[in-house]
């Protein structure tokens, strides 16, 4: 198991993973449609997308966390 004081890098890069999966395919499949090389085309713009996400949502999250405390009221 990996530390608790990894838990930001851990979720930053299950979060990167798995938008980066999605958000690609869907963007792939709206730019080409559905041809024959789909799944190549597909994951090489997953391969780019998460490496662009992975950093950025390192970097991003604990802002958004910041964000949300002031619209989010404590029960």
């Amino acid at each position: 198991m990996i530390p608790s004081k990894y838990q930001r890098f851990v979720f930053s890069f299950f979060m990167a993973l798995l938008m980066s999966f999605l958000m690609s395919f869907v963007i792939t499949l709206f730019n080409v449609g559905f041809v024959d090389n789909l799944i190549s085309l597909w994951l090489k713009a997953w391969g780019f997308a998460f490496v662009v996400a992975f950093p950025t949502v390192t970097l991003v999250a604990p802002v958004v966390n910041k964000l949300t405390r002031l619209f989010v009221t404590q029960d």
